[in-house]
């Protein structure tokens, strides 16, 4: 971008900021259960293949949701949808908070998952809408907020997990409702509103070879990713405040490449070529990681560092997906996002179950093939990937958004 569109990102309406900071909080989520699954697992007696539950039933409500959020806020409109979706996160995280077992914290987690949907598939929308002085510096703002919320999450969860598993709940649950009024009483005017999305368009979609083979590859690729996410505060061992910090690297981590790191790799080779050259980097450090799991000081080394090569993967791929076809972007981003975090939901119970049967090594070589099976795929599939690999100079909401619905898994 250039530095014109680096000075407006301090320009912006008042909107601008209620929608970034609730993004922020948003992202937070995420990553916010990974510190206190140890916790939860203790406290509410429940099996580590049960807390991985946690992960699953919020991604599979987030992914069947995402097949169709282009449809809804192309009739209820983006503010209105945003506001929807908040009202669920906060709901469900209060009931996740006050819950007394691991099946209602399951239960609940999942319509936090609904909430999330709604708004990462529309807060972008609302950022770019409400405007001023140019897009260029509010989706560097949105991007910036990603970030933030990705690698804070995990440190907030840990911070306030290492007094109680219900305090990060809490927190969610008062930052959203903070965000929701700000949201109310400072974005006056509606987003515009989109021409109508049919109902099965994102569903439809995945029959277009390019974009069948992008979801058939990130539904591995997801895999891989929560394979490290999620089930690596097991064998580290640390307290809900060491597994934080651990979590803050690899966020750190993934929003720096996410940023920076893609664009200037794709200065130098196509994307699939990209994705060739970091897939394989992938496997290697989950294989590393399962090798060397009982050695901490290794293992956080393999998190960190997969977060940096996780935040080239979600950048490219998500970007090689919205150039494949010539699909409408939400809709196109709809497709691959529903089916990305479907895919993602079968790690976590996978891998606890894996490590039931043959120790912790088990997970990160599952995750490992995972990863090799998404470069096969990309690698067998690359002559299809041609127009995206053909490179243009992307406008700031295409690669936004693109980096956007990516990262949020």
């Amino acid at each position: 971008m250039s530095s014109g569109s680096t000075g407006s990102i301090w320009k912006q309406p008042k909107a601008v900021w209620a929608v970034a900071f609730a993004s922020v909080v948003a992202f937070m989520g995420i990553g916010l259960v990974d510190p206190i699954l140890p916790a939860i697992a203790e406290s509410l007696e429940a099996s580590p293949t049960e807390t991985e539950m946690l992960f699953t039933s919020y991604l599979v409500i987030t992914g069947a949701m995402m097949l169709f959020t282009s449809f809804l806020s192309s009739r209820l409109g983006a503010k209105r949808t945003l506001l929807i979706g908040l009202s669920f996160i906060i709901v469900f995280s209060l009931l996740c908070a006050v819950s007394g077992s691991v099946d209602a914290v399951i239960g609940f987690r999942a319509g936090w998952g609904l909430g999330n949907a709604l708004f990462i598939s529309t807060a972008l929308a609302t950022i770019v809408g409400s405007a001023s002085g140019g897009s260029a510096g509010a989706i560097m703002l949105y991007e910036a907020s990603l970030g933030l919320g990705l690698a804070v999450g995990p440190l907030v969860g840990g911070l306030l997990g290492s007094w109680s598993w219900r305090a990060p709940f809490f927190g969610v649950t008062t930052l959203m409702a903070i965000a929701f009024i700000a949201v109310v009483t400072m974005l006056d005017a509606p987003a515009e509103r989109p021409a109508p999305v049919r109902f099965t368009a994102s569903l439809r979609a995945l029959a277009r070879p390019a974009l069948g083979l992008l979801a058939i590859a990130a539904v591995f690729y997801n895999m891989a990713f929560f394979v490290l996410l999620a089930y690596s505060p097991f064998p580290l061992g640390f307290g809900a405040l060491g597994i934080g910090f651990t979590f803050f690297g690899w966020g750190l981590g993934l929003a720096i490449t996410s940023v920076w790191g893609a664009p200037l790799l794709l200065r130098f080779v196509t994307r699939s070529t990209a994705i060739l050259i970091i897939m394989p980097l992938i496997a290697v450090d989950l294989l590393v990681a399962g090798l060397l799991v009982d050695d901490k000081i290794a293992l956080v080394s393999c998190i960190v560092v997969g977060g940096l090569l996780f935040g080239f993967m979600n950048t490219i791929l998500t970007e090689t997906v919205m150039d494949s076809t010539d699909l409408p972007r939400p809709v196109a981003s709809g497709a691959y996002s529903g089916v990305r975090f479907l895919g993602g939901a079968a790690a976590p119970p996978v891998a606890a179950l894996l490590a039931d049967a043959w120790g912790h090594t088990a997970p990160y070589v599952f995750g490992t093939a995972a990863a090799i099976v998404t470069a096969v795929v990309v690698l067998c599939g690359r002559s299809l990937l041609a127009r995206a690999d053909r490179h243009g100079e992307d406008p700031p909401e295409a690669v936004a958004l693109a980096v956007t619905e990516g990262d949020a898994a």
